[in-house]
């Protein structure tokens, strides 16, 4: 599921650079919330509505953490 680069590394070195993983993730997320949208708007109190918000948080979470540590990077890259 993860590139070599992932699977061979700590998890402070794989952030922001696994290309795999953030495509990943980006497909998650954009499937998870229409479809928590669309299934438990109406009812956010019952346990499947909540464990996909989790899900659907974490997804979004990880990606977003991944595209800051990917900028941060990009931008004190030294030539």
């Amino acid at each position: 599921m993860a590139c070599d680069n992932c699977v061979s590394s700590i998890f402070k070195k794989k952030i922001g650079r696994c290309k795999t993983c953030m495509w990943q993730l980006g497909f998650l997320s954009v499937l998870s919330w229409p479809l928590w949208w669309s299934l438990y708007v109406g009812t956010p109190y019952i346990v499947e509505s909540i464990a996909l918000l989790f899900f659907c948080i974490g997804f979004t979470g990880l990606l977003l953490l991944h595209l800051i540590v990917l900028g941060y990077r990009s931008l004190t890259h030294k030539v």
